[in-house]
């Protein structure tokens, strides 16, 4: 890849970042979208809108940076939450290493590998990428050592780094504990796998267990039912059955009027459905009441139960109930709010079985993925892609074609096809049976983040020129010394997906586009009111993955190719000032004059 297809990528991205970011700060000022960009806070507390035309209001203006820049992480710990701040000092540390790394690499790297080989170069827009990488520099070269002593300057300031980061994450832990005001969930404990027995329900069985050997803190317990569509449809369908089989044999009134439709156009005959009188009605109704139906039927393997001190909750949730570990397990009852009930009623027994499948769908499913990523790695390459595709070469032979094809075409194609990435791995982690959302998102995220390493990192390494160089070797030994001059060629693809996966990925985050096209399609097309309780969550599964990859190929690649460096250091600056207006939106309530509010 030459110098001129790295810049018409970057040009391409920086246009598109100033487009998104001036089409946001404009968005943001409409009354329409204050739910979309500000929540539900701001729309509680202003009603009213005024309709008045204000031309501030159409003008882009970089006000909301430095109001995201302002806001304490004391205020963000308060509205955001701790998630948000650990995410935030990700960001931090990632600023902070890659820019130690930057200054070292740059002026200490960077001349090393241009001048590796030869002293006089083609003009730099012409130049190929490869020339900044560390497989210009000549074998046994005696200037090597820089790279290592680098090397290990970045990884031991990273870990004295991570060591400060945990620290203080630890200490607002321990804080956010303590300060947390009490609540029903501290002191229940969720039980499953109870025991089933033909003598007793499950709501008896856990009233004896945990009297028998939790007596001084047990205090009472509700058993968890079966919920879903299909459960509700069957004990409709139980409670309809026993109806029906009490009126049989009782004669019914045959007179029955024909139904009309509300748009008084066509109506059908009820005969289908004979109607009782009214009389047989009265008389029948005690005998059908739904208090005497039996809900013992209804009962799942688990139960809440609740005790008197958290003390109490904390060590029946820890601790070994039975010899069985798959009977009687017991943990720590999420938040009401954060309980996923459509999972209760699953059977514990049945949770192994599904992380296996699970597990087994998620690899299939990044195999899969290989087809799209070998060829986009084929566009990288140009001379084997018209090689492969001879009609391609009339059409590669311009000079801003084969700019675009190689540097921005690939790492869009890509990231395209990595959006189907995380609604695929929110449906495995569903389907793994957890108990509340936070794990959901949190076993998605793991999947997403292995997932983005294996095929946009090792796929990507592997699928690109390593491939055509382990097929001329001549012995095994010559493996290492071939992967050392193939991976280095890679890191310029990796700098185009920065570009492209980094920047404008991180505009378009803070347009909030869906966010944008539910708000148009709710409140125009489908005329919906207002949801006042609907509180949109942040997507770490899809974000933290894409910040954790990138600091991945910022650690490999500062010393292999340090021209990544830039980009990325500015990926992490353009982060931190998006993610702190996401989580800034939600304390800030005007940073614009005349809003339209009351």
């Amino acid at each position: 890849m030459k110098v001129g297809a790295l810049l018409t990528s970057a040009g391409i991205n920086i246009g598109l970042c100033v487009l998104f970011l001036s089409f946001y700060s404009i968005l943001r000022k409409q009354p329409q979208n204050v739910k979309v960009y500000f929540g539900r806070r701001i729309a509680e507390e202003h009603k009213r809108l005024r309709g008045a035309f204000i031309l501030e209001r159409f003008v882009p203006s970089p006000s909301w940076i430095v109001r995201s820049l302002q806001i304490t992480e004391e205020e963000m710990l308060a509205t955001a939450g701790l998630d948000a701040v650990v995410f935030n000092r990700i960001l931090v540390f990632s600023i902070r290493i890659f820019s130690l790394a930057a200054i070292l690499c740059i002026f200490g790297i960077l001349p090393l590998n241009y001048f590796g080989q030869d002293m006089h170069h083609v003009r730099i827009p012409s130049a190929s990428l490869e020339t900044f990488t560390i497989g210009n520099m000549q074998e046994k070269s005696r200037w090597l050592w820089v790279h290592c002593v680098v090397l290990y300057i970045i990884s031991c300031v990273a870990c004295f780094l991570l060591y400060l980061e945990y620290k203080h994450i630890a200490r607002l832990r321990l804080l956010h504990l303590v300060q947390t005001t009490t609540n029903p969930s501290h002191f229940t404990v969720l039980v499953r796998g109870i025991p089933k027995s033909t003598h007793e329900s499950f709501s008896t069985a856990v009233e004896n267990f945990f009297t028998k050997y939790h007596a001084p803190s047990y205090l009472s317990h509700q058993v968890v039912y079966k919920v879903g569509k299909v459960q509700k449809i069957v004990m409709g369908a139980k409670k309809a059955y026993r109806k029906f089989k009490l009126f049989k044999g009782i004669a019914v009134d045959q007179t029955c009027r024909s139904v009309t439709y509300r748009c008084c156009l066509c109506g059908v005959s009820s005969n289908s459905f004979q109607q009782l009188s009214s009389e047989e009605q009265k008389r029948e109704k005690p005998f059908v009441d739904d208090s005497n139906l039996n809900l013992h039927d209804e009962e799942c393997a688990a139960a809440f139960v609740f005790f008197k001190t958290r003390y109490a909750a904390l060590i029946v949730s820890e601790i070994l109930q039975t010899s069985n570990p798959m009977k009687w397990v017991t943990s720590l009852a999420p938040q009401r709010d954060d309980m996923y009930w459509s999972n209760l009623w699953l059977p514990y027994k049945q949770i192994w079985i599904r992380h296996i499948a699970t597990l087994l769908g998620s690899i299939v499913f990044m195999f899969i993925f290989l087809l799209p990523v070998t060829f986009i790695q084929g566009l990288t390459q140009l001379e084997q892609l018209q090689q492969r595709l001879p009609f391609l070469k009339g059409i590669l032979e311009g000079k801003y074609m084969t700019q675009l094809v190689t540097g921005y075409l690939p790492s869009v194609i890509l990231q395209i096809f990595l959006y189907t990435v995380p609604p695929t791995m929110m449906l495995f982690s569903t389907l793994e049976g957890p108990i509340s959302h936070s794990e959901r998102k949190k076993s998605a995220c793991c999947k997403v983040l292995y997932f983005t390493i294996w095929n946009v990192f090792f796929v990507n390494v592997l699928s690109g020129s390593v491939i055509s160089q382990l097929n001329a070797l001549s012995s095994p030994k010559d493996i290492p010394m071939q992967l050392a001059r193939a991976v280095p060629l890679q890191a310029t693809f990796f700098t185009t997906y920065v570009l492209t996966s980094g920047w404008a990925s991180l505009s378009s985050e803070v347009m909030q586009l869906f966010g944008l096209i539910w708000n148009f399609l709710r409140k125009y097309i489908l005329r919906r009111k207002e949801d006042s309780d609907y509180i949109p969550s942040f997507p770490y599964h899809t974000e933290l993955p894409k910040v954790l990859l990138f600091g991945l190929l910022g650690f490999t690649c500062s010393v292999l190719a340090p021209l990544i460096l830039p980009f990325l250091l500015l990926y992490f600056f353009l982060a931190y000032v998006v993610y702190r207006n996401q989580k800034a939106s939600s304390t800030i309530i005007q940073d614009f004059p005349c809003t339209g509010f009351d």
